[in-house]
């Protein structure tokens, strides 16, 4: 007699392991990513590239406007490690670039830059 039958949850872990062929964090380059680093599509190729999943395809269509590793993963559902790998695969295959985030500046050169969170709050408005 077996166990007791457990449902496959598809948003679950073995959906990340499938997502990140294994993989738990971006190597190289990309092991700069972090929350506020903003990602953009490159160029405006809209085929697909072969054996990309959907998220790949989706993070490259949500980028054609910078969007920040937060805000991705806010749209995607996915945790920061997950979506750090995609983008990885994305950026060494060319069809994102990764920019760090505006950097702080004031007239006094201390403190939060208005400009950048008018920027997150409108960001954060969208989701």
């Amino acid at each position: 007699m077996s166990g007791p039958h457990r449902p496959r949850d598809p948003s679950g872990l073995e959906r990340y392991y499938v997502l990140t062929g294994g993989r738990s964090g971006p190597g190289g380059a990309a092991a700069g990513l972090d929350v506020a680093t903003l990602v953009i599509t490159c160029d405006s190729r809209t085929a697909p590239l072969t054996g990309t999943q959907h998220e790949h395809e989706e993070i490259v269509r949500r980028c054609r406007d910078p969007l920040s590793v937060a805000e991705l993963g806010a749209h995607l559902g996915l945790p920061f490690n997950i979506l750090a790998v995609l983008v990885t695969d994305l950026l060494e295959a060319g069809r994102v670039e990764a920019r760090d985030p505006i950097p702080v500046s004031s007239p006094s050169g201390h403190g939060p830059d208005l400009a950048l969170l008018e920027e997150v709050l409108s960001g954060l408005e969208r989701l």
